[in-house]
């Protein structure tokens, strides 16, 4: 059926009209949309376990859609990609895209990028300018085997297939990274140093190709190009010498009111997106070009471009985008590459495009000292391609530069190359988690406590800060140093503000230093004092440190660390809090994910282990109850409270329920028991109150009363390894089993709704300790 592009419309009347709303716009916009969205989510899913970012799937999923595999069935064709919706098409991709490079140019931090040395500048450097001349070759190779292609002008054509073969994908490397957590290491911070390098520079040899190309227009006059060229420089002076002042104005005022951010501005800075988008435009370079540039003048201080981004990432990346990798996918047709001679045109780009950008990467990198095997890495890292790629060869595309057959191998190019990349690094790169578990590390001093305490966000910093402070002795005594290891958790997911959150904690050095806690200028210099005064303290040395991996994972990287830096304790915070809200205290999750992380970390971890349910530490003073029933965990409990003893604005107390000797009864661990807490009141009891009760049939409620009582801030409990009298009682009450995580006891005093007024901290003492023992890392490589 013939379509006269001038009678289409937007909506139809309906099916019981008789018309069919595939020959509208608008209905036949949203079964596209809906398709791809699918599609991609599908092969997304497929290629999880393969380990493959999501643009991998998107692009694979494009390619389906077009001429190469659905789009030969003409029906298909005809119906769900007719011609006359192309355009449409791509003016909503578009949109999407416009918003995505604003997004990426948001990203980008050009301080860090100015900062960042000589060594990643000379890796870009490299990884840039040798398959860039390898880029010639190729050029002059296509232009005499594929028909037509001589038709262009050189220059204009080498550009296209140098920046095609040189550029790296940004975006697309992070999340790499991230999947393979390398984001924080060595070769992770020069990968990405090196890749925002590549990133501007990129772009700055596209924006001169589509100069040159004057979109296949038969003028073909220099002095237009250069004018095109000039116009360019002069709008990004423009947008940093005026635009920029403004936005760095835009954003201090709208984020001075406690985060709400006006809506004025969002929608004005929104608005900026397109209009600098169609400056650009107009100028003959494009539009993506503008939005580019005006997410680089967005100040990356402050929480104004945090804002922008949570409110239209996700309508962007999650249903905009895949529209664009469908639009690509309709112009690509694999079948184009028909010949052997064609192929070997394929193998020649992909083995070009590889060992051009390996190799340059990979000496510079022998330069500068890196060992082999990373700086081989790196080569293969910075080689990752992806939407950037597409974008490239796209506007190649629509400029008139490249043709379908040259177009197809290059896509496939971009593909094979992010296809194999972590593979290729996962092989290459093998000190992994439980290799450097493996390696023996000498044994701290015995007096020394090591503590590595796990915060997700600002209130799990303050609650932080309290318990250690209740550690911290007032005695000169230089045996009892703590050493405290604060590592960010980050949950790193598909989210572009991911990258976003990973470069600022990166670059602010304490996670939560200037970032995190932002609710208030007393809050904020609160914990920075605090944080950066412990050190000079004497007694407590911080060193900060960051785990960003899915929340799946997040457990190897926090028992890695606890076994490398020979913790003695983790400290995790509870997936639930609560703070009072007009009068009644309201139950907040973090989310289920962060208790499964807890709960892997419980069972894997290679030493004890402590969960803190916070229900509002105070700094100032502190009334500390240890509750023992007895057994491994309670005598541990006890281990760590006794350590708050000395400090003068902690008060402990220790209450000891006591049974009755039974059929049950274990000597040994009484025995155990009665040592430990005759050492206790020998060494503190002048300074701390002893009470023992019987542990009666109401047990629980005696628990719960001490939690009632508001007579202490913190109560200290063990796991379980109870007597088995005791838990006999406990497993009554179906409160004691809620969290695995917590045990029984905990569990009591965790309960919502039971007037608890009192915070927990449970503690686990692990079966066995952070001993270096053939045995101990056997156990800890087989169970992580």
């Amino acid at each position: 059926m013939g379509f006269n592009v001038s009678s289409i419309k937007t909506s139809s009347d309906g099916i019981w009209q008789g018309e069919n709303p595939l020959h509208y716009a608008f209905p036949l916009l949203i079964i596209q949309t809906t398709l791809v969205v699918f599609l991609s989510r599908c092969l997304t899913f497929l290629l999880k376990p393969l380990r493959q970012p999501k643009v991998v799937a998107e692009i694979l999923a494009g390619i389906m859609l077009g001429p190469s595999a659905f789009g030969r069935n003409e029906a298909f064709a005809r119906w769900i990609f007719p011609i006359w919706s192309t355009p449409i098409l791509e003016s909503v991709a578009s949109i999407g895209l416009l918003f995505f490079l604003f997004l990426v140019g948001l990203e980008l931090d050009l301080k860090t990028i100015r900062k960042s040395g000589k060594r990643a500048a000379g890796i870009a450097f490299a990884g840039i300018s040798l398959p860039f001349v390898f880029g010639i070759g190729v050029a002059f190779l296509l232009r005499k085997v594929i028909k037509g292609v001589d038709r262009v002008g050189y220059g204009e054509f080498f550009l296209f297939i140098g920046v095609s073969l040189s550029i790296t994908a940004f975006p697309v490397l992070a999340r790499i990274l991230a999947e393979l957590r390398l984001l924080t290491t060595q070769v992770g911070e020069i990968a990405m140093a090196a890749a925002a390098f590549n990133d501007v520079a990129a772009w700055i040899l596209l924006a001169l190709a589509v100069a040159l190309a004057g979109g296949g227009k038969a003028h073909h006059s220099p002095l237009i190009s250069l004018w095109v060229l000039l116009s360019g420089i002069g709008f990004v002076v423009f947008m940093f010498t005026i635009v920029r002042p403004i936005m760095i104005w835009m954003a201090r005022k709208a984020s001075c009111g406690h985060h709400i951010v006006e809506e004025t501005y969002i929608c004005l800075t929104l608005a900026g997106v397109m209009l600098f988008g169609f400056m650009t435009d107009l100028i003959g370079i494009h539009a993506i070009f503008g939005a580019f540039i005006f997410g680089l003048t967005i100040p990356k201080s402050g929480d104004f471009g945090g804002r922008l981004i949570l409110r239209i990432e996700d309508f962007v990346s999650g249903l905009l985008l895949p529209l664009y990798f469908a639009s690509s996918g309709i112009k690509t047709d694999i079948t184009k590459i028909h010949s052997l001679g064609s192929w070997g045109l394929v193998v020649l780009v992909v083995s070009t495009a590889c060992v051009g950008k390996v190799l340059g990467t990979f000496f510079v990198g022998m330069l500068y000292n890196i060992p082999a095997r990373e700086a081989l890495a790196l080569g293969v890292l910075m080689n990752t391609k992806g939407l950037v790629e597409l974008i490239v060869l796209n506007i190649g595309k629509e400029k008139k530069v490249l043709d379908d057959e040259t177009f197809a191998i290059l896509v496939v190019m971009a593909l094979f190359t992010t296809f194999i990349t972590t593979p290729a690094v996962m092989a290459i790169h093998k000190p992994s988690i439980r290799q450097i578990q493996l390696q023996k590390t000498p044994k701290p001093k015995e007096n020394n406590l090591r503590i590595l305490a796990c915060i997700r966000g600002p209130r799990d910093a303050r609650s932080l800060i309290t318990l250690i402070e209740s550690l911290r002795s007032n005695k000169n005594n230089n045996s009892s140093i703590t050493k405290l290891y604060v590592m960010q958790l980050v949950e790193f997911s598909d989210r572009l503000s991911s990258i976003l959150m990973v470069q600022r904690a990166r670059k602010n050095g304490f996670p939560f230093i200037s970032r995190v806690l932002r609710r208030d200028d007393d809050t904020t210099d609160q914990v920075t004092t605090a944080f950066e005064a412990y050190s000079q303290l004497g007694r407590v040395k911080v060193r900060p440190t960051m785990a960003i991996s899915a929340l799946p994972n997040l457990h190897e990287d926090i028992i890695h660390v606890a076994k490398k830096k020979q913790a003695e304790i983790i400290i995790l915070p509870f997936h639930k809090y609560w703070q009072m809200e007009g009068g009644e205290e309201m139950e907040i999750h973090a989310g289920h994910g962060w208790r499964t992380v807890n709960e892997r970390v419980t069972r894997q971890a290679p030493c004890a282990v402590a969960v803190l349910v916070d229900r509002g530490l105070e700094v100032n003073s502190m009334r500390v109850c240890i509750v023992f029933f007895g057994g491994a965990d309670c005598r541990k409990a006890m281990e760590f409270g006794s350590r708050m003893v000395e400090h003068p604005a902690v008060r402990v107390t220790l209450v000891r329920f006591i049974q009755h000797i039974g059929s049950n009864f274990d000597e040994a661990e009484r025995t155990l028991d009665d040592t430990t807490i005759a050492d206790f009141k020998m060494r503190w009891d002048k300074q701390t109150v002893y009470a023992e009760k019987e542990a009666s049939d109401e047990l629980v409620e005696q628990v719960l009363a001490i939690g009632k009582s508001g007579e202490f801030e913190l109560i200290i409990v063990g796991k379980g390894m109870f007597p088995q009298y005791i838990m006999a009682k406990l497993s009554e009450n179906p409160l004691t089993d809620q969290h695995s995580e917590l045990g029984p006891m905990a569990n009591l005093l965790a309960s919502s709704g039971k007037e608890i007024k009192s915070s927990v901290l449970m503690i686990q003492q692990q079966a066995f300790g952070c001993e270096n023992s053939k045995d101990m890392n056997s156990k800890v490589a087989s169970q992580c």
